[in-house]
């Protein structure tokens, strides 16, 4: 059984919480795209584990793989791995592997980045961390990989080419290029490269031998649907493709192979940076739903806008990734907050639009045409079953499934890993 798990918005849906609740049947959790900028997660009992590039199935000790799809600081990794081990998860070679084609973020690509984001009137909100300019390389062939960190001799060749162009870009850029050939900065990179040598796989082998042995893989994506680098909201998008299928060609595994996608989707909707956000609730209403959804980022603490259901981009997003299972996550946080909106069709100048216009600039001047419904007060987290639950929530959640004409399969009422409700029709 091959599972493909994305966010159905803008990241942050609290994919890390419904990785766990699969992870337990799975035998394989790979991570296929995005870096160190997402983050997800996981409370088990008292305790909060925050991921970054360390797939969630790390707390049920499962077999973990990060793909060549995925760009990786090796510092920041390694730094993950220390702080799992203070609390009591020891991330070995026999646990993690690192395909040695996995894409290596440099110090240079941080500060380009860093460069870029503050002389940039129309800032895009990365986070700072050298993504975008890891994956420029990538695509330009002028990256250096994991295979290439380990071996001295290969890595200071393939640098000295790289180097120069660096230099010039940073200058050019009005920053030090001296950060490029920093002897201190590159003795790091080597010395975590003989780390990690012992982690290195190919990623694409051990999935598709997992899978003629008949063993469940659970493929995990970063960010979300509307931040995919060719489908999102261009301009202000992620550097890489998150939607259901890039896993496939991230991985390395034919599309036929993938038997299950979910869908993690919010009650309401948030997002972090810059863009288009059509439901945005402003002021001290959106303020609240910020405070109770504790909705900050998992990598930055950035404070996440807030808006309501947004039913028009979750119909492109169930077009984008072909989802047969949907899970709703952070219900709860919605008590108090009512009467709740959800927003059904956008108007743009004088149409009514059922689906979201292809250009970003267009969908900035989309107005939200919304439904209204009955809120409630209580908090969900004492319900174990949706037939359980009030009249009003069961109404909200089938007015999205109305809307969507698809089905919710799970739903989450609480920050706990067992907070999650199973319905089934």
């Amino acid at each position: 059984m091959f599972i493909v798990l994305t966010g159905a918005q803008f990241g942050d849906e609290g994919k890390g919480k419904i990785v766990d609740f699969l992870s337990k049947d799975a035998d394989i959790i790979v991570r296929f795209q995005g870096g160190d900028n997402a983050g997800h997660t996981v409370a088990v009992g008292d305790d909060i584990f925050k991921l970054h590039l360390i797939p969630s199935g790390v707390i049920y000790g499962k077999r973990l793989l990060i793909g060549p799809g995925v760009v990786m600081n090796p510092l920041f990794l390694k730094g993950e791995m220390e702080s799992l081990k203070e609390e009591g998860l020891n991330v070995g070679p026999k646990m993690l592997g690192i395909d040695a084609k996995t894409s290596i973020i440099m110090p240079y690509h941080i500060e380009m980045d860093r460069l870029i984001e503050e002389r940039n009137k129309d800032k895009i909100g990365t986070t700072k961390r050298g993504i975008g300019f890891a994956y420029a390389d990538k695509i330009s062939r002028n990256e250096v990989r994991l295979i290439d960190l380990i071996d001295e001799e290969r890595f200071f060749k393939i640098y000295e080419d790289i180097a120069p162009l660096k230099e010039g870009v940073i200058e050019l850029l009005g920053g030090d290029p001296a950060i490029v050939r920093d002897r201190e900065k590159i003795a790091a990179y080597l010395d975590v490269g003989k780390f990690l040598k012992e982690f290195i796989v190919d990623v694409s082998y051990d999935v598709n031998n997992a899978l003629n042995r008949g063993k469940n893989v659970l493929a995990e994506g970063a960010q979300g649907t509307f931040l995919d680098v060719i489908h999102g909201t261009q301009r202000w998008v992620t550097s890489s493709n998150t939607i259901a299928g890039a896993a496939s060609s991230y991985i390395g595994v034919g599309p036929k192979r993938i038997d299950e996608v979910y869908g993690i989707t919010k009650a309401y909707i948030t997002r972090v940076g810059e863009g288009p956000l059509p439901t945005e609730i402003n002021g001290r209403l959106g303020d609240k739903l910020r405070e109770r959804g504790k909705e900050y980022g998992t990598t930055t603490n950035r404070p996440r806008r807030c808006g309501w259901f947004d039913g028009v981009l979750f119909r492109k997003a169930l077009n984008l990734n072909g989802y047969t299972k949907i899970a709703l996550t952070k219900l709860d946080s919605l008590a108090g907050m009512g009467p709740l909106k959800i927003c059904t069709s956008y108007k743009l100048d004088d149409k009514i639009l059922e689906y979201p216009p292809d250009d970003t600039y267009d969908l900035m001047r989309c107005k939200p045409i919304y439904e209204e419904l009955d809120g409630w007060d209580d908090d969900l987290d004492g319900y174990s079953t949706f037939d359980d639950f009030p009249k009003v929530v069961r109404d909200y959640i089938r007015k999205i499934e109305e809307i969507s004409k698809t089905k919710i399969n799970l739903i989450s009422v609480g920050k706990k890993r067992d907070q999650i409700v199973i319905k089934s029709d």
